[in-house]
């Protein structure tokens, strides 16, 4: 009987988000399925010192994560097996070994790199007859990936083959399988409809701003701007997400501006982004596939970097999106671009023909 384990990592949301997806997917399948954060196997105070860590540097130090995210491209030898952080990394293979033969798991799946290395470690050690795979939640191949020995590794486009291959993956192993995000994103609401549930004006450019879950980036600062020179046939909604202070910060500020909305965490992302004209939000792996799904103009904020730099890369050479040099230029291409709804329906167009294919579905079949 088909078993599914899932290996997350809490080094951020986009890689939960997309094994909830899949574990979702496979659920709807009758197919049993857990997520389990690999990181526990290394040890639970561990995991959450790293998952603070993370979110500490990736919210209040951009420039530190994107630092380290360089020299880890710059020097790939940091993940070789025998150095300080492969060994610290590998250390719960023991762990994870009498997690998976206790619960019987059949196929695993890793949605972080750091999960596909610890489990190349453990397989080589006490080898399993199991099937293994790996998903990539951005539009790059990552540092560390010459440490993985999975069977098939399914990445975000074919683009981006060879740059695994390189890593010494084989070439019929890797599969463009698009990025799982959840099933109702591929939902469609028309945007008149969208508006009016979301209580936003029918004849409004609507201008949605979210900066990932944890509400990073020169949000406050760029709405500052738009505040100033929005035109009365605008709305915006900023959805700050898990930053509570941000929302506070926001909605003392915009509180008495009835075209400007403030809205802390959301499971209604879906809804907004079919009411919205243009999204302007950091270039995250997951955040940027549920707006290619919606076929939603995007404007990026380079807030952290790293591996976001080569998500936001695809979609500007795309033609699908925009970006500028510094928060405030941002804000105004922004606005100029809410203003001309012929190139937003260009960057529509764009995005059609790439539309991405439904991740989860995708890897799914492939693992029958």
């Amino acid at each position: 009987m088909k078993k599914v384990l899932i290996l997350s990592c809490s080094t951020g949301q986009g890689h939960n988000s997309c094994a909830q997806a899949m574990m979702d997917y496979y659920k709807k399948q009758h197919i049993e399925c857990e997520i389990q954060d690999s990181l526990d196997f290394i040890g639970k105070r561990i995991s959450q010192f790293l998952s603070w860590g993370h979110s500490f540097v990736y919210r209040h130090l951009p420039w530190l994560f994107q630092w380290g995210y360089r020299q880890s491209e710059k020097h790939p030898a940091v993940f070789k097996e025998g150095s300080l952080v492969y060994k610290a990394l590998t250390s719960g293979a023991d762990r994870m070994y009498r997690y998976i033969t206790g619960g019987n798991y059949t196929t695993i799946i890793c949605t972080h790199i750091f999960s596909a290395m610890m489990l190349t470690h453990m397989l080589r050690k006490r080898p399993l007859s199991i099937q293994t795979a790996f998903i990539a939640t951005d539009y790059t191949c990552y540092p560390g990936a010459n440490a993985c020995d999975l069977q098939k590794y399914f990445i975000a486009d074919d683009s981006f083959t060879d740059d695994f291959v390189s890593m010494g993956i084989q070439r019929e192993s890797v599969i463009a399988a698009g990025i799982p995000v959840r099933r109702n994103f591929y939902k469609h609401t028309e945007k008149a409809d969208a508006k009016r549930l979301l209580g936003i004006r029918s004849n409004s450019k609507h201008l949605l701003v979210m900066c990932g879950s944890m509400g990073c980036g020169p949000i406050a600062k760029m709405m500052k701007q738009i505040s100033k020179e929005m035109t009365e046939d605008m709305e915006v909604s900023i959805i700050c997400g898990t930053n509570k202070r941000l929302f506070k910060r926001l909605d003392r500020r915009y509180k008495r501006k009835p075209h400007i909305h403030v809205i802390g965490y959301t499971n209604q992302m879906p809804l907004y982004m079919d009411s919205a004209d243009l999204y302007l939000t950091k270039p995250g792996g997951i955040s940027v596939t549920e707006a290619a799904v919606k076929c939603l103009p995007m404007a990026f904020i380079n807030a952290v970097a790293g591996c976001e730099q080569y998500n936001m890369d695809f979609f500007l050479s795309m033609g699908a999106a925009i970006t500028a040099d510094t928060p405030k230029k941002l804000a105004a291409k922004s606005l100029e671009l809410l203003r001309s709804p012929t190139e937003r329906h260009d960057m529509e167009k764009r995005l059609q023909e790439h539309k991405p294919p439904n991740g989860a579905e995708y890897i799914y079949k492939e693992l029958q």
